[in-house]
């Protein structure tokens, strides 16, 4: 099965996907867009694209668990995208995957506006490697 993760951020947003076998996530872009139903569209296109069969939403809980608002706007923009993809969508807890994502590009020596343009991608696949190490 196919999964597309995503990293939903007010002007970014990052994607990833995994291979079939779900052994491999993959960033695949990052949607710099804030008007919600052009990035619901793009998503829409790049699930058909890669014929996805799931949707994996990050949910950015605080650090004790607790739910604030940020996690209500990824709850209520998960529904609205498995409503208009049709395409099953769940929610993954995110914690850390921003810092983790900084980290990983500190390794690598991106920096600059490089980093900036890819940091949402690499944190959508954390994400998707956290959830598919979690269903193995």
């Amino acid at each position: 099965m196919v999964i597309l993760s995503v990293d939903y951020g007010d002007v970014r947003t990052g994607i990833a996907v995994c291979d079939r076998m779900q052994m491999l996530a993959s960033p695949v872009t990052v949607i710099n867009q804030s008007y919600e139903p052009k990035v619901i569209a793009q998503i829409d296109g790049l699930a058909k694209k890669h014929g996805a069969e799931r949707i994996v939403v990050g949910l950015p809980k605080n650090m004790d668990g607790s739910e604030g608002e940020r996690a209500q706007k990824c709850k209520a923009f998960a529904e609205r995208l498995q409503e208009a993809t049709g395409i099953e969508t769940v929610m993954w807890d995110e914690r850390l995957t921003t810092v983790s994502a900084h980290r990983a590009l500190n390794v690598t020596n991106v920096t600059g506006k490089k980093r900036k343009d890819i940091v949402d991608a690499v944190s959508a696949v954390m994400i998707l490697e956290d959830y598919l190490a979690s269903k193995k």
